[in-house]
């Protein structure tokens, strides 16, 4: 039996009229840079995130960077980070010219521990940037207290967190924007790049807009220094396609989460800990074992596609080996990378397929 990690045709497949339309509809239009595709997008999915605005841009990357750039974020200036994420969170830290602060997680959510943040904070920090890591919101009430404590803003990285809800209420407005990204391969996720950022603060709102569009918010006036970075149209029609079933989606993923707990409860792996006040949306199922590798191998040979996420924390990147990061910094971070293992896990995941994978974990480790 073959389970891939991960099917990005079947999502496509099961869609496919819909989505056809939605692209032909575009192309037919002959408006292929923003217009009203994009802006019926970001109307929809303010509305689902529960905030105000949203502004396409175009990648998750960019999200990120062109929040921390409305937010005055600059040369000099310090942005507190998850030691524990994907590279990325780091690289829009660093392209908005401030330095990232890396913060180690909680060890049984593997996002970034509130306890942790205030002996991190120093007169150069402007944000907190917070991640809701695989699909599983962070801890925001005492980020956030933090943050108001200590006049900083909180950027939230919600990549992985389409659908997610903190305490009952999404995640799309908790902090002063939030960053998303719709990388294929994400619940929500497009035919290609693309990303956008959700806030309730209109002057962020309006900033963003005219940074994404090479600093102008009237043709030929560019108020700003600004970028190109703007969502795709046809990327658009295809979201606008996808956010009606991702609540149905992120309810397949709940199942599958759910029938992977129940079936390797009782064996020798570290599964996922939902704290009572979180709702993921299981965009990735990690496990957790000592022989991590070993493990990859032999799930390999029997067919079971796998990924790491990640496999080198951002601090041990030769990208960052210019801030001189003493060694065993950031050990909890380390010791995950060496440890931690994405079983498959999208909508379109049976429960058959399910029961294999669970049936050759049990197999090797009991």
């Amino acid at each position: 039996m073959q389970i891939p990690f991960l099917d990005l045709q079947a999502s496509y497949l099961e869609l496919k009229a819909e989505i056809d339309s939605a692209v032909a509809r575009v192309l037919n239009s002959g408006w292929y840079v923003l217009g009203p595709e994009v802006d019926a997008f970001e109307v929809e999915f303010a509305a689902y995130c529960e905030a105000d605005y949203a502004i396409g841009v175009a990648n998750g990357l960019d999200a990120l960077h062109l929040a921390l750039v409305a937010m005055g974020v600059g040369v000099g200036d310090e942005v507190i980070v998850p030691s524990n994420t994907y590279i990325a969170t780091w690289l829009a830290v660093s392209q908005s010219g401030a330095t990232p602060v890396p913060v180690e997680p909680v060890e049984t959510t593997y996002n970034i521990d509130p306890a942790r943040i205030e002996a991190a904070i120093t007169s150069r920090t402007k944000v907190i940037l917070p991640v809701h890591l695989y699909g599983q919101p962070a801890d925001l009430d005492p980020i956030l207290a933090i943050a108001r404590q200590h006049g900083l803003r909180v950027l939230e990285d919600a990549a992985q967190a389409h659908g997610a809800r903190y305490k009952g209420r999404r995640i799309g407005a908790h902090g002063d924007a939030v960053a998303w990204s719709f990388y294929p391969g994400k619940n929500l996720g497009a035919l290609g790049d693309g990303g956008a950022i959700t806030t309730n603060d209109s002057d962020l709102a309006d900033c963003v807009r005219s940074l994404r569009n090479y600093g102008s918010r009237i043709k030929y006036v560019n108020e700003l220094k600004g970028f190109n970075s703007r969502l795709d149209p046809v990327q658009a029609a295809v979201l606008r396609v996808k956010l009606r079933v991702l609540d149905e989606w992120n309810c397949l993923r709940r199942r599958n989460a759910k029938n992977y707990i129940e079936q390797l409860s009782h064996i020798e792996l570290i599964l996922p800990e939902v704290p009572s006040w979180a709702e993921p949306v299981w965009h990735l199922f990690v496990v957790r074992h000592a022989l991590r590798d070993e493990l990859l191998i032999l799930l390999k040979k029997s067919g079971i596609g796998t990924l790491i996420h990640y496999p080198i924390s951002p601090h041990e990147q030769a990208a960052y080996s210019d801030h001189n990061f003493t060694p065993n910094a950031y050990p909890l971070s380390v010791r995950l990378s060496q440890e931690i293992l994405s079983l498959p896990m999208y909508p379109q995941l049976s429960i058959s397929s399910i029961d294999y994978v669970a049936k050759e974990l049990r197999k090797l480790l009991c």
